[in-house]
Order: structure tokens, then C-alpha cells, then sequence
């Protein structure tokens, strides 16, 4: 075998052609949804509990990665000396997160962790030297005014500890991401913190354990949640992010707690109140315009983001 064919195969080339970029963020973008969705549907319906449903979303989605590794001839799990440390971050973003939607709707929690996520990557950036300029203080401003508004009391406010918790998730989710910088094989790196994150959310449910309970539909929409929306969704993911800048990127996750809300409102009879559409907007289109006014000055792709 000559050198040319020991030379693995390239799936996608790194600059990817617009219409496959396109298809791959539009999958990802679904996948990232169908997971609050599938969350929400069989936790609030008491298919099973949150931390059980953690467990198996972990539990599952390792299984998936490590298979994906495995059929395409890599390494099993990529390990890192600070891997524990990021298992315990994806832990307390993976925990909150089930927990919150006992009380949250589908899009008011989707964008109440988007919020969070970004923001704390904003924070992030400006904590390392990164000074913002005026469009991006000021749509950091309008998002912080929405999400504010948002969960102020009044009679359509969302409840208080599912915020709290949600907001916790994305603090957790932000960091998790900024800390998979430059980290090789995103699907390696995750499927190894996801094994290394099941212990802590399996004592989790130990000392939730007089709230356990699960169906057999509960169990299959956290494997589904773990499995599709999480592993695969991830795989596509990474596979888009070849063709976005890091703006791009940015921006198109916009329509996630969108996809979120309307899903909500489709498949699980959610309301849709002027609350969360006043919110709503304050929020995504603060949060644009501070992408936007990020100057963004590396042509090539992203590829450290990660989505919920």
C-alpha cells in the first residue's frame, strides 16, 4: 500500500461547497431543537425523571460516539489530563438543564440557555483581553433587558427555579465549550467526557432516588435525546462548522430556541405569549448585533463551537 492510500478518507473537504454547509447547519439546527423538545416531552409528562433522564442522555450518547469512533477506525476516546474537570462542567450543564424543564416551556428554556451561552462566551472573550465596542455593549444590553424581562414576576413569568437552573445549565454549557478549544477530535473528545460525566450524574440520581420513576416511553425518548438530537446531532454539527466562520456560526444558533418555541407550540400544545415574543426578540436581536459588531477578522471556519 502506497502512502497516497494509507491517507484517510476526507469526508468533508475543509472548504465545503455552500448548499452542503446549508443541509448539514439545517440538520443540526433540528437536532439541536428535537433535544429540548424531547426533554420537555418526557419530563413534564412524567414519563421519567430528570436525573434518570440525564443518566441515560449521558449513557446513550457515549454509546454513540464510541460507536461512530469505533466503525470509522479511530481512536476509542480521547484523553486529556483535564477531562474530569470538563465532565463535571458538562455534568452541571446536562443536570440543571433536565431538572429545569419540569417547569419550563420548550422555548422559553431554549432561550433562556442560549442567552446564557452566549453571553458568557461574550464575557469570556472580553476576560481575555477582548475590549467590546459600542454595537456590542449595546446588544449585550438588549439581550440582558429580554432575558430580564422575561422572567420578571407577573402571570405569565416562567417559574423561578427553572430559570435559576436553566440559566445555570447555559453558565455550564459556555464554559464547557470555551474550555473544547483547540481540544483534536471533537467526536473523540466528547464521547470520552461523556463516559467520564455518567459516574456524577448517576449520583445524581442516587440522591434523588426516592423521586425515581420511568416508563418504558420515558427511557426510549432519553435514549432518542441521547443517541440522535446529542451524538449525531454533535457529529453533524462539527461537520457544518468546516463551512461557518466563527459569526456565522454564531448567528445561525439563533434559530435554535426559535425551532424550540415553534416546535413547542406544534407538537406539545405550548402557548405562545407576547411575553416570550417581546423577550424573544429583545434577546436574539441583542445577541446578533453583538456578534455582528464582534470583529470577527479569522476567515476560516469555526471549529471549537459546540451547541446544547
Amino acid at each position: 500500500m502506497t502512502k497516497t492510500d494509507r491517507r484517510p478518507l476526507r469526508i468533508v473537504t475543509g472548504h465545503q461547497s455552500g448548499w452542503r454547509t446549508t443541509i448539514l447547519t439545517a440538520a443540526a439546527l433540528v437536532a439541536f431543537a428535537a433535544n429540548v423538545l424531547l426533554c420537555r416531552l418526557a419530563i413534564a409528562d412524567g414519563q421519567i425523571d430528570p436525573a434518570s433522564y440525564t443518566s441515560l442522555r449521558l449513557a446513550s450518547g457515549a454509546l454513540t460516539l464510541w460507536a461512530i469512533l469505533a466503525f470509522s477506525g479511530r481512536a476509542s476516546l480521547k484523553k486529556t489530563r483535564d477531562g474530569w474537570v470538563s465532565a463535571i462542567v458538562l455534568c452541571l450543564y446536562a443536570v440543571p438543564y433536565s431538572f429545569a424543564y419540569v417547569s419550563l416551556d420548550a422555548g422559553t428554556g431554549a432561550l433562556i440557555l442560549f442567552c446564557a451561552v452566549q453571553i458568557t462566551m461574550l464575557v469570556a472573550g472580553y476576560s481575555e483581553g477582548h475590549r467590546l465596542r459600542i454595537q456590542e455593549w449595546l446588544g449585550l444590553l438588549a439581550a440582558f433587558g429580554g432575558l430580564v424581562y422575561l422572567v420578571f414576576p407577573g402571570i405569565s413569568a416562567p417559574a423561578p427555579l427553572g430559570s435559576l437552573l436553566m440559566a445555570v445549565a447555559g453558565i455550564a454549557w459556555g464554559i464547557y465549550s470555551l474550555r473544547g478549544r483547540g481540544a483534536g477530535d471533537p467526536v473523540a473528545v466528547t464521547a470520552a467526557t461523556f463516559v467520564r460525566a455518567l459516574p456524577f450524574a448517576l449520583i445524581v440520581s442516587l440522591l434523588t432516588l426516592s423521586h425515581l420513576h420511568m416508563s418504558a416511553r420515558g427511557a426510549w425518548i432519553a435514549v432518542a435525546s441521547g443517541s440522535l438530537a446529542s451524538g449525531i446531532g454533535y457529529i453533524i454539527w462539527y461537520a457544518a462548522l468546516k463551512g461557518l466562520t466563527t459569526t456565522r456560526a454564531s448567528i445561525v444558533q439563533l434559530a435554535a430556541p426559535v425551532l424550540s418555541a415553534i416546535g413547542g407550540i406544534v407538537f406539545l400544545s405550548e402557548d405562545f405569549t407576547a411575553r416570550l415574543a417581546i423577550a424573544g426578540s429583545l434577546i436574539l436581536g441583542g445577541i446578533a448585533t453583538a456578534i455582528l459588531g464582534h470583529d470577527d477578522t479569522a476567515s476560516g471556519p469555526r471549529s471549537d463551537a459546540r451547541s446544547a
